[in-house]
């Protein structure tokens, strides 16, 4: 989707987003490019046109090559760019690191977890079925509903869809749909990661319509993911979530999800060099 749609605070564990997902900025706030890159790269840095934001991303600090050094010298780049309000976003943060970024004068606001689980899981109760393009208009009305409060994720259109559903790993089998009497209460978004050893199967967006709040559909729903994932053989699960999110990490747990990263968005402002 888009930006590193990320998950808000929900009232309660599934009114929303529960997981994230990155591939392309979009929409009105700036995220990392790279931000769902699951390989070690380099530190980047670039500038978001829509959400007038500098965007600094640390893909991984147990990468060798994403030291303190090299953050300096990204803020220094922007500063002889014209400065202005940047993003920080530092993958699998450290005590170091978050020294580091505190040093250059970044303020934290946000963690986001990655958790993950052992798959085969508990089997869903829902039936669902694959998405189809016949399901686009009524997928993006739910969607929208379903995240009206999100910065991010809200907004979606079918051509942001249809640009998603274009990228190489999307596979439409795996974008599990729960309908009740023909109407579409919420859906289960799943993403491959084959470049993972071992790979990984993701929980990539999971919603319920606001229609369907309170009938207990977000456990299973998000089993039912997982009985997508673990039906192709595969034997690992992740998902992105807040780590405030408390009902919707109540619920993980359940399920069998464990901490394993924290990924911390930083708020800076970055002066013109003179």
């Amino acid at each position: 989707m888009q930006a590193y749609a990320t998950l808000g605070h929900v009232p309660n564990a599934f009114d929303g987003l529960l997981t994230n997902h990155a591939d392309k900025p979009c929409c009105h706030q700036a995220s990392p490019s790279s931000a769902r890159s699951l390989a070690k790269v380099s530190i980047t840095s670039q500038f978001i046109e829509e959400s007038g934001l500098w965007v600094i991303d640390i893909p991984s600090v147990a990468d060798e090559t994403n030291d303190h050094y090299g953050l300096v010298k990204a803020v220094d780049d922007i500063a002889r760019a014209g400065g202005g309000p940047a993003q920080l976003w530092i993958h699998g943060i450290t005590d170091e690191a978050d020294a580091a970024a505190q040093a250059i004068g970044a303020s934290a606001y946000r963690d986001l977890w990655q958790v993950r689980c052992p798959l085969p899981a508990a089997r869903s109760t829902l039936e669902t079925r694959a998405f189809t393009p016949a399901d686009t208009d009524a997928l993006v009305r739910v969607n929208n509903r379903a995240f009206s409060w999100h910065p991010e994720q809200s907004g979606m259109t079918r051509e942001s869809l249809e640009a998603t559903m274009a990228e190489p790993w999307f596979n439409a089998d795996g974008f599990r749909l729960y309908e009740r009497d023909g109407e579409l209460l919420g859906f289960c978004w799943t993403k491959v990661h084959a470049d993972m050893d071992p790979v990984h199967g993701e929980i990539y967006v999971i919603a319920v319509d606001p229609s369907a709040h309170g009938q207990g559909l977000g456990t299973p729903m998000t089993l039912a993911g997982l009985d997508w994932i673990s039906d192709q053989g595969i034997e690992h699960a992740l998902l992105y979530v807040e780590s405030d999110n408390d009902p919707a990490n109540a619920t993980y747990r359940k399920i069998g999800f464990r901490h394993y990263r924290t990924d911390r968005a930083y708020n800076l402002t970055i002066d013109a060099s003179v």
